[in-house]
């Protein structure tokens, strides 16, 4: 393009919108929150099906079904399940209806971020905190353990060649050795 030429401007159809591409914008708290940043891959692609689904109107009826994800995703049905009961947990998505497999009807969703019928947006997803890892013992158990003093010194140590006779009495072999 030259420097004389102005940039071409996108035409507006006639509900006022352009005849651009769509794109979704999610906001940084949402993108650095503990749930998004915990979500495995199943469910960011599952989630980002639903949203490119949003048409700016259907929230809470926005369809996807099981095998229709897993044909799209390139992912196992059973990895469907999990990743939307992931997504439910952590707020991200709520089921407002649930699907028929007879009727053959698919599950619709909401989507936490955006509103539903004039209802602003849940965000949900703000009240999830990961769980805390399990350790062995509580933190006392273990500092006391390393730093505590010594007791009992005047209890014999066991060294590996005495005999540990009548410590373990008969719980090593099976019956037929004893």
């Amino acid at each position: 393009m030259s420097k004389l030429q102005k940039p071409k401007r996108r035409r507006t159809n006639a509900t006022g919108r352009n005849d651009g591409e769509q794109y979704a914008a999610f906001g940084y708290p949402f993108l650095q929150s503990p749930a998004w940043r915990s979500l495995s891959g199943p469910a960011v692609k599952i989630f980002l099906e639903l949203r490119t689904r949003f048409n700016g109107s259907n929230n809470g009826k926005i369809a996807l079904s099981w095998d229709e994800a897993a044909a799209l995703l390139g992912i196992g049905k059973a990895t469907v399940g999990r990743a939307l009961e992931e997504l439910q947990t952590k707020g991200i998505i709520i089921e407002t209806k649930r699907g028929q497999w007879y009727g053959r009807r698919a599950t619709l969703w909401a989507l936490t971020v955006l509103p539903v019928d004039g209802i602003p947006a849940t965000h949900a997803w703000k009240q999830w905190t990961a769980p805390q890892k399990q350790s062995l013992g509580s933190q006392a158990d273990h500092i006391g353990w390393l730093t505590g003093p010594l007791q009992n010194r005047s209890e014999k140590i066991w060294s590996a060649t005495e005999p540990v006779s009548g410590i373990i009495e008969g719980s090593i072999g099976s019956e037929m050795d004893r």
